[in-house]
């Protein structure tokens, strides 16, 4: 990958991981749950929306941070 390439995508990775970031915390971990509750309001299930594949990540990163820190019933 090429310096170039990666000058260009740094402000827009800058700009998206205030939103979307691995969960370290609690309040990390709320915050991903409200994007997604958005998220499935405005995708449903409608897997060609442009922002599904988004909805997807954040659903991998709420199940990772539930898998490491929420306790099984």
């Amino acid at each position: 990958m090429s310096t170039v390439y990666l000058e260009h995508i740094t402000p827009a990775w800058n700009e998206f991981s205030k939103y979307v970031h691995v969960l370290h915390n609690e309040d990390d971990y709320e915050k991903a749950v409200s994007l997604l509750d958005s998220l499935v309001d405005m995708v449903g299930e409608n897997e060609s929306h442009p922002l599904a594949s988004l909805m997807e990540l954040v659903s991998v990163l709420i199940e990772n941070y539930e898998d490491a820190y929420v306790p099984a019933l």
